[in-house]
């Protein structure tokens, strides 16, 4: 039960990482239907940020993680201006197709950036411990929950009490009419890239809390993909639903593939959520959450 438990808890706070940049690929899909394919890279390069604040710097970790949140969302904001807004009325998988080249450039520049070393982030939780009876708990995996529960809970505030958040929902509902009833679309376009650009840097800072960042952080994040697909790519809680259920599939599978199904190899939970994925697409393609009014890519 202890090692059940211990699956369990880890597959949670791996989860709150997931649906941190799932929620980034959801709230850009919703208000411009563009599925960006570039949120990797944009986790990359705002963990950097925090990186190079707090280490390089030294400035208090808080700090170093507002500017990088600020830089974040201007980046998010530029790479829509620049590269995406000329795109508006172009086939959809011309734009998908642009995110992926704008994910190449922009994790070449991350990674020049960073080197080829482990970068500490600079996170006051380290490598930490408690233990509740025999499950162990990370603090930097319950800072990981509670930063994800903190965030849900602002974005549902956000979208149900502000007027720009309003805004954001008619735009995600049909922009032909969200324009007549005098919401800045552009301004509504702008705002999603750089929240999701700001939530995929969160996602990389707990990537890299206690252990370091590296060039895998990346790779990590596409598994960001499998959440929103098993999800419903224009739902917010089938992102949540989707990271929980692909975060404990991967952790229990981590745990218990080892001694039950070893032929299998040692990092088959490494394709779990792709396997997740395949299995939801082929009995419910639009997601568990998804309308099926999505266009697919």
């Amino acid at each position: 039960m202890t090692q059940f438990l211990q699956a369990l808890f880890n597959g949670v706070a791996l989860a709150s990482i997931y649906a941190l940049i799932a929620l980034g690929f959801v709230i850009i899909y919703k208000s411009t239907q563009v599925l960006n394919f570039a949120q990797p890279a944009l986790l990359l390069l705002g963990a950097y940020w925090v990186v190079y604040f707090a280490t390089v710097l030294e400035w208090s970790f808080w700090l170093a993680l507002l500017a990088a949140a600020l830089l974040a969302a201007a980046t998010g904001v530029v790479v829509e201006r620049v590269a995406l807004r000329p795109m508006v009325g172009k086939p959809v998988f011309s734009v998908a197709i642009m995110t992926i080249g704008l994910n190449t450039v922009l994790t070449i520049v991350a990674l020049d950036l960073m080197g080829v070393e482990i970068r500490p982030v600079g996170d006051p939780w380290g490598i930490q411990v408690v233990k509740v009876g025999s499950v162990v708990l990370a603090h930097r995996q319950i800072a990981a929950v509670v930063a994800t529960i903190v965030v849900v809970a602002v974005l549902i505030t956000f979208f149900k009490r502000s007027r720009m958040g309003l805004a954001m929902r008619a735009t995600a509902f049909d922009q032909e009419v969200a324009l007549t009833q005098g919401v800045s679309v552009s301004t509504v376009f702008a705002l999603s890239w750089a929240l999701g650009a700001a939530l995929a840097m969160l996602g990389g800072v707990f990537i890299g809390s206690g252990i370091g960042l590296d060039r895998s952080a990346s790779v990590m994040a596409l598994k960001a993909l499998p959440v929103v697909v098993v999800g419903g790519l224009d739902s917010i809680a089938g992102a949540i639903v989707g990271a929980l259920v692909i975060g404990i599939a991967e952790s229990l599978s981590g745990t218990y593939q080892p001694q039950y199904a070893e032929f299998l190899g040692r990092q088959f939970s490494q394709v779990v959520p792709y396997l997740v994925m395949f299995v939801v697409l082929l009995v419910r393609p639009y997601g568990l959450f998804g309308t099926k009014e999505v266009e697919r890519v």
